[in-house]
């Protein structure tokens, strides 16, 4: 019964999270351009810096890659209790249906969601999943992440952060990454990394330059 509960609890403490937080929006009108053209897209985030998307993007046409590990169970509960849809797989396990069913997420005009460093790192190394996907599609990917002044970071591989409550947080996006057919994948990957990391600073410094926050 617990088990079955704990998505539900995360959901309802993420969405506490969001609504007593100071939201800033870094270049949202990167995805808002692309859809103003009916064009779809992949985010790209840290496995990192992920939590706080099932607020911030809940009820949007996105489809998120989730593991098909026991904790991407609760993952994928969450995700679909903030009204977006999920494909379970990884590199490890149910890689090529996951990948089809990306596929036709995306033809059906849903925007794709991955982290490049899962389901089980290296943290902050891209794997070539994404930009081989985007590629097939002929689909641009938007490096997406997000800084919280006051969270908890757990000593997990990725030392994945927790927002807090009563907080400030910034939500940023990088430039498209385009992808053709005669792309190199190794250096789009060294391409997507520089973009990630460098957002992620630009995001971390962004909630730091004010030292008090209030419960809004």
């Amino acid at each position: 019964m617990l088990k079955a509960l704990i998505p539900y609890l995360g959901y309802f403490y993420i969405w506490i999270v969001g609504k007593t937080s100071r939201i800033t929006w870094k270049g949202s009108e990167i995805p808002r351009n692309l859809e103003s053209q009916g064009i779809n897209f992949v985010y790209a985030f840290w496995h990192s810096r992920q939590f706080f998307f099932v607020y911030s993007h809940r009820h949007q046409p996105v489809s998120i890659l989730v593991s098909s590990s026991r904790d991407g169970e609760y993952i994928a509960k969450m995700l679909e209790l903030s009204g977006m849809k999920t494909v379970r797989g990884s590199s490890t396990r149910g890689g090529s249906k996951a990948l089809k069913e990306l596929v036709d997420h995306a033809r059906q005009g849903n925007h794709l969601g991955i982290t490049p460093d899962g389901p089980r790192g290296p943290a902050r190394e891209v794997k070539q999943g994404v930009l081989f996907l985007a590629q097939k599609l002929g689909l641009s990917i938007i490096p997406i992440t997000y800084a919280a002044k006051r969270k908890m970071v757990f000593g997990s591989w990725d030392k994945i952060h927790l927002p807090l409550p009563c907080n400030r947080i910034v939500i940023a996006h990088g430039t498209p990454i385009q992808m053709s057919s005669q792309d190199s994948l190794e250096e789009k990957s060294q391409e997507l990394k520089m973009a990630l990391d460098h957002i992620t600073r630009q995001a971390d410094e962004m909630v730091s330059i004010r030292s008090h926050v209030h419960c809004l």
